[in-house]
């Protein structure tokens, strides 16, 4: 076989639903740079290992289960760091989009492989996992420099790729509000963001620790606490606040609105909305998380 187009794939997920939008088909590709400190999937992490598998053959089997993924649904590669075999992905989003097949990256972002413009010029969305806002801790819980997955999103950025972007809160480590402010920041400089995720520290991946006779860093660390997530959840929906005039603003008959379209009345409504003390939670906030928290994020931009 070609090594340029053949991977090596951990496992293989095909009615996945949490990696992407809709019912997917989900890639773990083998190989990782990092050793996040709360990885829960350290199996994959050397390369070479695995079920190998040519670009013509993964596309013949996505394409069974084409009919179920409807108009949301796709293929999702993950890792490992899927960026790892970097030519293989470019060739397989190639082929995937000319069968008309949604793609998504699942990734921290570290590569600097010269396939990375051919890869995101055929990707459709980057679930990128952020990791840390701040470089000291970055390279805490990856043993990385952050400069690499920055060049990363820059390329993304330029070439206008949607991003969702998640976030794994440990406790003792990256739980506070001051650390919410610096994602938060960093998250604001970003374009092209639909979504974001504080995802809970588990210990569910300890077992494959012993299993694999490694010891696992974050022995005595619990799980997150989900009330705790959803406190960080409710503060760090912040990160940018309304300019408000003088003058009261209320929500008006969507016909009352001066405009040529209906598209742009609605969207005036919708500002009046969320700037009406009578009808918005949280009046003077302009950036929430969610979908018209994303729309609202690229417009302040």
């Amino acid at each position: 076989m070609n090594p340029s187009k053949t991977a090596f794939i951990q496992k293989v997920e095909t009615f996945a639903t949490v990696d992407g939008p809709g019912i997917r088909t989900l890639f773990f590709l083998a190989g990782c740079p990092l050793r996040c400190l709360y990885c829960h999937n350290p199996e994959t992490w050397q390369s070479g290992k695995g079920l190998t598998m040519d670009v013509e053959k993964l596309v013949t089997l996505v394409k069974r289960y084409k009919p179920y993924y409807g108009e949301l649904g796709g293929v999702t590669f993950s890792g490992g760091e899927p960026l790892m075999q970097a030519e293989f992905i470019a060739e397989a989003f190639k082929r995937l989009k000319e069968e008309g097949i949604h793609t998504c990256l699942d990734t921290s972002g570290y590569s600097r492989s010269p396939y990375l413009p051919e890869i995101l010029k055929h990707t459709d969305l980057i679930l990128y996992d952020i990791k840390a806002a701040e470089p000291n801790l970055y390279r805490k819980i990856t043993g990385q420099d952050m400069a690499v997955t920055d060049d990363f999103l820059a390329l993304a950025q330029e070439l206008q790729v949607p991003l969702w972007i998640r976030q794994v809160v440990v406790p003792g480590l990256n739980d506070t509000k001051e650390q919410m402010d610096q994602l938060a920041e960093k998250i604001h400089s970003l374009r092209y963001t639909e979504k974001i995720e504080l995802l809970p520290y588990h210990t569910l991946g300890v077992t494959k620790y012993s299993k694999l006779e490694i010891k696992y860093p974050l022995e005595d660390v619990p799980a997150m606490d989900i009330d705790r997530l959803k406190e960080l959840e409710d503060y760090g929906r912040i990160y940018m606040y309304r300019y408000r005039p003088d003058y009261k603003i209320y929500a008006r008959k969507i016909e009352d609105f001066p405009h040529k379209s209906q598209q742009a009345a609605a969207i005036m409504l919708m500002l009046s909305n969320n700037l009406d003390y009578a009808v918005a939670q949280h009046p003077h906030e302009l950036i929430t998380y969610g979908g018209n928290g994303a729309a609202f994020q690229n417009l302040a931009q």
